[in-house]
């Protein structure tokens, strides 16, 4: 048999660990809505959606080139603090028109939340976005 014999000299004690018999806390993700009562918003209305449109949505050039014309659907979630996250293509047109559509919709300005109850939730949207040549 070997002895080892250790000499220290520190005499900070370890608390020693209790473990509770509950169960753990799991923190939820709060729910996104599908329907409100009162649907998330442009701020500003719509008018103020499309001048948006108009003055950050460029037709994209190889789009252009190959005369691609339609809708991308956009699905996204509107935070009860009025930011976008969670931004995807549901229905492309391809040509670059996906990208760019995806990508003014995540550079928006904040929306106004959806309510249910009086109160702000976070609710999920899905917004047509047409590019239609001149």
């Amino acid at each position: 048999m070997i002895s080892i014999d250790i000499n220290t000299t520190e005499t900070t004690e370890i608390p020693e660990v209790i473990i509770s018999d509950d169960p753990p806390i799991i923190d939820k993700a709060e729910e996104i809505m599908d329907f409100t009562e009162v649907q998330a918003s442009f701020k500003g209305g719509m008018e103020a959606w499309y001048e948006y449109l108009r003055k950050n949505l460029k037709y994209p050039s190889q789009a252009k080139r190959m005369g691609i014309e339609g809708v991308v659907l956009i699905r996204f979630v509107v935070n009860k603090d009025g930011s976008v996250q969670d931004v995807e293509v549901v229905r492309p047109l391809g040509g670059g028109c996906d990208e760019v559509a995806k990508e003014v919709i995540e550079n928006s300005p904040e929306w106004t939340p959806g309510k249910m109850g009086g109160r702000p939730v976070r609710s999920r949207m899905v917004i047509p976005i047409r590019f239609k040549l001149q």
